[in-house]
């Protein structure tokens, strides 16, 4: 596919978007598929020979559609909203288009510096004290934006440990890592995602879950009463309940 092929094929999917989000309502919210409906209907080995655009669309029309749950339907109240608006999805587009992968600021220095203005900004807009955000001067703040709710709960609970860790090394710098790890305790409420407790499987420590009050809030007195005897190095904060929000 050459630029010119790549204008004509991007007005398509333009006008394909556009048209099935104007028409959603009329499909069906979840699939009625058995599972592995798909595999009946594609080859088990990946294709050598290029098809044309028009039968891969077609595909998309006649074997993926159908197994596609619709999040954006208006009667789909399942989850969480998936953010897909127009400005979005040209976002996405322009993201695509320049494909830079900005892993460190040398690899792309707008994506790192912008990454760190917007989460200020969300910082901010969230009440955030300046300890939290990155361009306060004498901060040591500021945050990075993960892929999933899942992966920042991971990413916090394994620098929160490696901080730690540091720490009590300097209280018992002749105690062995692995025991120092034994006495870290990660607390949560029993009303946080089940993400939690994976991340505490994959970081190697404990987890406490901790019964909330009855307005489903984890009270800092909770924590003090059954921290005594492991060293508490990170508690999760949810802001409504998993069967809310996150």
């Amino acid at each position: 596919m050459d630029s010119k092929e790549f204008r004509r094929r991007g007005t398509e999917m333009v006008e394909y978007i556009c048209n099935y989000l104007e028409t959603l309502e009329q499909r069906r919210v979840t699939p009625s598929v058995e599972p592995g409906y798909l595999r009946l209907q594609l080859p088990d080995e990946a294709p050598e020979n290029p098809e044309p655009w028009e039968s891969i669309m077609q595909d998309v029309e006649d074997k993926i559609m159908p197994g596609v749950t619709h999040w954006q339907h208006p009667r789909f109240h399942a989850y969480f909203p998936s953010g897909n608006s127009f400005p979005s999805i040209l976002g996405d587009m322009l993201s695509d288009g320049i494909g830079c992968i900005g892993f460190s600021w040398a690899a792309s220095p707008a994506c790192t510096e912008l990454e760190t203005i917007v989460l200020d900004w969300l910082g901010k807009a969230i009440g955030l004290p300046d300890s939290f955000l990155a361009l306060k001067p004498g901060s040591r703040g500021g945050g990075v934006i993960q892929t999933s709710a899942s992966e920042c709960v991971l990413v916090t609970m394994l620098a929160a440990r490696a901080q730690a860790i540091k720490y009590l090394k300097q209280q018992h710098p002749f105690v062995e890592e692995g025991h120092l790890l034994s006495k870290l305790m990660a607390y949560c409420s029993k009303e946080a995602h089940s993400c939690v407790e994976k991340a505490a499987m994959i970081s190697f420590v404990k987890l406490r879950i901790l019964e909330p009050d009855e307005k489903c809030c984890l009270r800092a007195d909770t924590l003090i009463k059954v921290g005594r005897g492991f060293s508490g190095f990170w508690a999760a904060h949810c802001q409504g309940t998993t069967v809310t929000t996150k």
